[in-house]
């Protein structure tokens, strides 16, 4: 019921921008105090932004660079990434593949290969939707120029029927603590139905992204067992992968 609340309290904002606590409450079906309770946690998780009465969801695409930009950036480092990660992909294999642009990297050396791809990267859908091998499955959801992939309750709604054996993350940073971070705050749902959805995650990040930034914090799953990078990662970092057994490998 809470995550079905969660996604109420989100969509409504969405829409309005900005709401009271009262107007949660009705929209949702809940008690004042259940959607105080709700509100603080969920700031907390970097999802909005609580405001005297009530919470506004913040820009969330404010510092985004365009898809196009920031496929450039980097490239070496984000194809030998890919490379390793893609080792850990075997032939039949179901797969989910995030938004992102080392993400994207591996797709390309994943062509070929008689695997089940789920997306919501629309690049990723370009590259491969033309492969015999690749069965392909595309996410619905609302079209993100920015990011090119879709997004929305759609696409988190639809990553709870599935299940599949492996993810590949892309995110905007990781902090200090081992936060995994986004800029995008619509994308922090989306992740983590991603990481429930699958038996094992691994979390594609390139150097330029230690320390990370951004509002959104990603929680860290269980399900998470690596972190690929192209450095090794500041030591406060690695020993809080350590800490959670999360092995970091650097490629």
């Amino acid at each position: 019921m809470k995550d079905i609340r969660d996604l109420a309290i989100l969509d409504h904002l969405r829409t309005s921008r900005a709401a009271s606590v009262a107007d949660l409450a009705a929209a949702t079906g809940s008690s004042v105090a259940t959607i105080r309770r709700d509100l603080q946690r969920l700031d907390d998780a970097g999802l909005l932004r609580r405001t005297h009465g009530g919470a506004v969801l913040p820009d969330t695409h404010e510092g985004d660079s365009p898809f196009l930009e920031v496929e450039t950036v980097n490239r070496t480092a984000k194809r030998r990434i890919a490379e390793a990660a893609a080792r850990f992909v075997e032939d039949g294999h179901t797969i989910v593949l995030d938004i992102g642009t080392t993400v994207l990297q591996l797709a390309d050396l994943l062509r070929g290969r008689p695997i089940t791809v789920i997306t919501a990267n629309m690049a990723v859908f370009e590259l491969l939707k033309d492969d015999p091998a690749v069965h392909l499955v595309l996410l619905p959801g609302d079209y993100d120029p920015v990011y090119h992939s879709v997004s929305g309750h759609l696409t988190t709604d639809s990553l709870r029927l599935i299940r599949a054996d492996h993810a590949f993350l892309g995110v905007s940073g990781i902090s200090a603590s081992g936060d995994l971070r986004d800029t995008t705050i619509a994308q922090v749902p989306i992740k983590q139905a991603i990481a429930d959805a699958c038996d094992e995650v691994t979390v594609l990040a390139d150097s330029s992204k230690f320390p990370g930034t951004g509002a959104a914090r990603i929680d860290l799953p269980s399900s998470i067992v690596r972190i690929v990078t192209d450095d090794d990662p500041p030591v406060p970092v690695a020993a809080a992968f350590a800490a959670h057994g999360v092995e970091v490998l650097v490629a």
